[in-house]
C-alpha cells in the first residue's frame, strides 16, 4: 500500500469513548442536524438508548436490528419499533466504569437463523476482554438465552482500563476477526503493538466452533511458530475502535484511533492483510512517534489531523444501500470530536473524493447496517439514526 494521506478538517472537542491522548473533558451535548449540503438525505431516529456503542443486523433477517449499551444490554429494534425488553442483558458480568470499557461488539455469523449462536465482545470487572459465544432463546427469535455463555477467549487487559478495542465481525470466509486495543495508557509503554506474542495491538481472526471454543483458520501468519500468538492476522494497531467489511466486494476499511497527531483509516483488498503491520507504536498514522522497528509498516490510506479537529476516529461502511445513490460505493465514517459525517472513495493505496455528506452527529460512537444494507449512526448521548434519502 502507497503512503499517502488526506489531511481533513474539522472543530475541536474531546473524547471520552474510544479515547485519543491524555485526559478528556465533558462530552458534546448531543445533536444531530442536516445542512444545507445534505438535501437528498436525511437522518431518522429510530429509537434512544442508553449510551449505545454499536448496531448491527443478523444476516438473513431485515425485521430486526440490534443496539449495545455500554452498561451491558442488546436491544432490540423490530420493524423499525424499540422493544421494551432487551434481547440480551449480561450487565452482571460487564464491566463498565471506565469511560471506553463495557459491552463494544457483537457479531452474528451466516448461519445464525439454523445456528441461533452469536458473539459478544465486553470488559470484565479484572480490566480484561472477554469474547464470548451465546445462543438464541428456544423458539423466540427476539430473545437470547443468558446462560448459554461459552468464553472463547480472555484477553489480558488488566492494567489500564482504555484502548479495548471491539469490534466484531465475520470475514466472507466465515471466520471472526476481533479488534484489540494495544492494552491502555499512553505510547504503548509497553511496546504490545509491535510484539506478536500478545494479543493486544492486533486485529485477530478465528474460527469459532459450535461447542464454544475455536480453531486457527489457515493463513495466519504466526500460526505454529514459537514464540508468537497463533490468533493474530494483523499487528501494530493502537486501538482498532471500528472496522467493517465491503459487503459487494468484501476488502476490509479499518478505522485505528491515534494519540495526539492524527487519526488513520487503512484499507484492505480482499483476501489480503494476513500478517499485516499497521505501524503502532513505531508509527501513529504517516508521522513516526518514537525510535525503533515496524518491519514493513504499512501505512494509512486516509490520515486526519488532531489539528483540525478530529480526536478519535469512527470507522463506518462502503454503502451498499441502493436507496442511498449519493452514497453508494462510498465509504461513510466520522469522529467523535466532530459532528460532520464525511464520506470518500477508497481503493488499495488511494482515498479520492473526500467531501462532507451535510449531516452532522455529536457524540457519535458507532455506525452500523442491518440485513438489509441499510446504515445506521449511534451517539454515545442516546439517539441511533438510520440514513435515508429524501
Amino acid at each position: 500500500m502507497s503512503r499517502q494521506a488526506l489531511l481533513v478538517t474539522g472543530a475541536l472537542t474531546t473524547l471520552a469513548l474510544a479515547a485519543c491522548g491524555a485526559g478528556e473533558a465533558a462530552r458534546p451535548v448531543v445533536t444531530a442536524r442536516t445542512t444545507a449540503k445534505a438535501r437528498s438525505l436525511r437522518l431518522v431516529r429510530v429509537g434512544d438508548f442508553s449510551e449505545p456503542t454499536y448496531v448491527t443486523g443478523a444476516p438473513g433477517d431485515p425485521s430486526r436490528v440490534f443496539v449495545l449499551q455500554r452498561a451491558g444490554q442488546v436491544m432490540l429494534l423490530r420493524h423499525g419499533h424499540k422493544q421494551s425488553r432487551p434481547f440480551l442483558d449480561i450487565a452482571g458480568a460487564v464491566n463498565a466504569q471506565g469511560s471506553e470499557q463495557g459491552l463494544l461488539g457483537i457479531a452474528f455469523p451466516a448461519d445464525y437463523a439454523k445456528s441461533g449462536l452469536f458473539y459478544v465482545d465486553y470488559t470484565t470487572a479484572d480490566n480484561d476482554i472477554r469474547i464470548a459465544q451465546y445462543r438464541r432463546a428456544p423458539g423466540n427469535a427476539n430473545l437470547a438465552a443468558p446462560a448459554s455463555e461459552r468464553t472463547l477467549l480472555t484477553i489480558d487487559h488488566h492494567a489500564y482500563d482504555n484502548h479495548n478495542g471491539g469490534q466484531l465481525a465475520f470475514g466472507r470466509e466465515g471466520d471472526l476477526y476481533i479488534g484489540v486495543g494495544d492494552g491502555g495508557s499512553e505510547e504503548d509503554p509497553n511496546g504490545n503493538g509491535q510484539n506478536t506474542d500478545t494479543l493486544l495491538a492486533k486485529i485477530l481472526r478465528i474460527a469459532p466452533t459450535a461447542a464454544g471454543g475455536y480453531t486457527i483458520p489457515a493463513g495466519n501468519p504466526f500460526a505454529g511458530r514459537a514464540g508468537r500468538r497463533p490468533e493474530i492476522w494483523a499487528y501494530g494497531l493502537r486501538n482498532p475502535w471500528r472496522f467493517s467489511f465491503d459487503r459487494a466486494t468484501g476488502s476490509m476499511v479499518l478505522g485505528d484511533v491515534g494519540q495526539d497527531r492524527e487519526e488513520e483509516l487503512d484499507f484492505v483488498p480482499a483476501g489480503k492483510g494476513s500478517g499485516a503491520n499497521y505501524g503502532w507504536s513505531v508509527w501513529e498514522g504517516d508521522s513516526r512517534l518514537k525510535p525503533g522497528r515496524a518491519p514493513d509498516a504499512v501505512f494509512p490510506v486516509l490520515t486526519a489531523a488532531h489539528s483540525k479537529g478530529y480526536c478519535a476516529i469512527v470507522g463506518g461502511y462502503v454503502v451498499r444501500d441502493r436507496s442511498l445513490s449519493t452514497l453508494y460505493g462510498r465509504y461513510l465514517f466520522g469522529d467523535y470530536c466532530r459532528a460532520k459525517i464525511e464520506s470518500v472513495r477508497l481503493t488499495r493505496g488511494r482515498a479520492a473524493g473526500l467531501r462532507e455528506t451535510g449531516l452532522e452527529v455529536t457524540a457519535l460512537s458507532s455506525f452500523g447496517q442491518d440485513a438489509a444494507g441499510h446504515v445506521y449512526i449511534a451517539s454515545l448521548d442516546g439517539p441511533v439514526y438510520r440514513l435515508a434519502q429524501r
